[in-house]
C-alpha cells in the first residue's frame, strides 16, 4: 500500500485530501468522508481498510472552509468543543458540491477504472445519503449517519445504491429515528439497511470507547461487499 498527502482543486478552492493506493490496479475509488474530527488516524486507518481491498481510497478534508487541516480527537474532552463548533457551522450544501467535485476527479484519477463510491461516518453519513440523492455516484455507505432524517425529504431522489448501518443503541441517532429512517426509504430497491442492536454510535470508529469490534468487522466485510457489488469492472470474456 502507498498513501501521501495532495492538495484537490476546487472550483472555488483547494482542499488537502489523504490517500492510500492499492497494491493493485486499475481499482474503483472510495472517498471517505470524515466525522467531525478532521483527518485524523481514525480516519486513514479507515483508508487503509479500502486500500487493503483493493480500493483507491481517498479521505477529504470536510471542513477546509471553516478552518483548513484541523485535527482533533473524540478521546481528549478539550476537543470536543471546537468539533461541535465546527459540526454546527458546516453548509451540507456546499460539502456536497465539494464531493461531487471530488467524486469527478476520482473518476479519472491514475489507476482507476471510472467507478467511484463513498463511505461515511456520523456527519460523514449524511454526506453519502444526500450525494446518492444529488449525484450519479456509483454506490454510497453510511455509517450511523446523522441528522439523514432533516434531509428526508430528498428520498424521493435517491436513485443510487446506499447502504446504510444503524447503530441501535446510538444516542445521537435514537431508535426512534433509525426506525423513522427505515420507514422513508428501507423500502427502495437501491437500499441495504443493516441493524446492530447493541452497538453504539462510533462503533467502528478505531480507539474509541464506543469501539467494537464484532461490529465494526461485521460492517466492514459487508460495506466491501457492497462495493465490489457496484465497483469492481467487469471481468471481460476472452473474444
Amino acid at each position: 500500500m502507498r498513501t501521501e498527502s495532495i492538495k484537490v482543486k476546487l472550483s472555488d478552492g483547494e482542499m488537502s485530501a489523504y490517500v492510500a493506493y492499492p497494491d493493485k490496479t486499475p481499482a474503483g475509488a472510495i472517498i471517505a468522508i470524515m466525522e467531525i474530527w478532521g483527518v485524523n488516524d481514525t480516519m486513514k486507518a479507515h483508508a487503509h481498510e479500502f486500500a487493503e481491498a483493493g480500493y483507491i481510497c481517498l479521505v477529504p478534508d470536510l471542513f477546509w472552509r471553516i478552518g483548513p487541516d484541523v485535527i482533533l480527537e473524540s478521546e481528549n474532552p478539550n476537543d470536543w468543543m471546537p468539533s461541535l463548533d465546527r459540526y454546527f457551522q458546516f453548509d451540507y450544501d456546499l460539502g456536497a458540491k465539494d464531493m461531487e467535485e471530488t467524486m469527478d476527479l476520482l473518476r479519472t484519477i491514475d489507476g482507476g477504472n471510472g467507478k467511484v463510491g463513498a463511505v461515511g461516518y456520523c456527519l460523514g453519513g449524511k454526506m453519502c445519503y444526500l450525494m446518492c440523492c444529488r449525484t450519479d455516484i456509483d454506490c454510497a455507505v453510511a455509517y450511523y449517519g446523522t441528522y439523514i432524517e432533516h434531509a428526508i425529504g430528498e428520498a424521493s431522489n435517491l436513485s443510487q445504491p446506499f447502504l446504510l448501518h444503524q447503530a441501535l443503541a446510538d444516542t445521537w441517532v435514537p431508535p426512534a429515528i433509525c426506525k423513522f429512517i427505515e420507514v422513508k426509504i428501507g423500502d427502495k430497491p437501491n437500499v441495504v439497511i443493516h441493524k446492530y442492536p447493541n452497538a453504539e454510535h462510533a462503533f467502528a470508529r478505531h480507539g474509541a470507547d464506543s469501539y467494537s469490534a464484532p461490529e465494526a468487522e461485521a460492517a466492514l466485510q459487508r460495506s466491501i461487499a457492497f462495493f465490489d457489488n457496484h465497483l469492481k469492472a467487469p471481468v471481460l470474456e476472452p473474444a
